[in-house]
């Protein structure tokens, strides 16, 4: 069982979207009319599944019901990133109203396929230096959304180095196709130098990768191991978190899912709640608001979860102020 904390980040979000909604979404979509969004995801359809229920339920929430008001149109690359221009050119043939999109690689095909339909992008790193949006207060075009904060990535090796005050290399599993997965490798190699800590690099494309991946990492194994806040690297989780496991290598996570299949450790703002907070921009869009008048949000709270069984099959010991910290602790 989980022990819970006070303090989360639906807090921040909640705040946010008090900034975004007016009296106008406040109330029930306009009745007798009916959207079409479409969903882009790299990911598989078993693997992203919870992404895309968290923007239902934020759906759900603002009163759109799918076979009533709303149709959803999924495509799922199924970790065969270069499929996602070919998807998002048929959603764009569809004449969906708006584009959800889960991740950097996902956003930039959409962005790349239209200009006119609106682009509600979650679970990406940097978008401003990645060329998504202008910037974070002004996106202008068509593309708007939730992002990552860039210190959280530093704050994670501040972690590792509690749990393990002698650490000095770390292993960074990033997707090199994936403009926000390089620029947050570059950004932990900037919080990791006065750290005394250096970052080794490991390439992850898709699962075909996994076997020389793993064996570069233990031919010369790290005291620690993470991963940037991929959607194709999440949705890959439970292999790498059994080879954490395997080789008793102490590691973080950017999203919860990793903890709940075995890993670590994670630390983060909360990714559900991203595509949740996507379901404000895409009510915000239908009632006529243009994205690039939507500046792109970030949390400003953000979780820890410790996993004690894993940490006693690893053999490592949280320090007690580190468990006093942790919004959830899973025995």
């Amino acid at each position: 069982m989980g022990r819970c904390r006070s303090g989360s980040a639906l807090l921040a979000f909640t705040l946010v979207l008090g900034a975004l909604t007016s009296p106008l979404s406040a109330q029930a979509p306009p009745a007798g009319k009916a959207y079409r969004i479409g969903w882009l995801s790299p990911a598989s359809a078993e693997n992203g599944r919870p992404n895309l229920d968290a923007l239902r339920q934020g759906l759900r929430q603002l009163g759109y019901a799918e076979g009533r008001n709303i149709t959803i149109e999924l495509r799922w690359a199924d970790s065969a990133t270069e499929r996602l221009a070919e998807l998002a050119a048929e959603l764009v043939r569809l004449k969906v109203d708006v584009i959800c999109t889960a991740g950097s690689q996902a956003t930039g095909a959409a962005k790349g396929a239209t200009t006119t339909i609106p682009v509600v992008f979650s679970n990406v790193a940097f978008p401003d230096q990645t060329g998504l949006v202008a910037s974070y207060a002004r996106p202008g075009g068509n593309v708007t959304g939730v992002a990552f904060v860039g210190p959280e990535y530093g704050k994670r090796l501040e972690l590792l180095k509690e749990v393990n005050p002698k650490l000095t290399r770390v292993a960074l599993i990033y997707n090199p196709e994936n403009k926000g997965s390089v620029l947050a490798l570059r950004e932990t190699e900037r919080w990791a130098k006065p750290l005394g800590i250096a970052v080794e690099p490991h390439e992850f494309r898709g699962p075909r990768d996994f076997q020389p991946l793993f064996a570069a990492i233990a031919k010369k194994p790290p005291h620690a191991l993470m991963t940037t806040a991929d959607p194709l690297i999440a949705s890959n989780r439970a292999p790498i978190v059994e080879f954490a496991g395997k080789h008793r290598l102490v590691s973080i996570y950017p999203g919860r899912e990793f903890v709940e299949v075995g890993g670590l450790m994670f630390y983060g703002g909360s990714i559900a709640e991203m595509y949740r907070m996507a379901a404000v921009y895409v009510d915000r869009i239908l009632r006529g608001v243009a994205p690039r008048d939507l500046p792109v949000e970030q949390p400003i709270k953000f979780d820890m979860v410790l996993n004690a069984h894993a940490a006693r099959t690893l053999g490592v010991t949280f320090p007690e102020t580190l468990r006093l910290r942790a919004d959830q602790v899973i025995e």
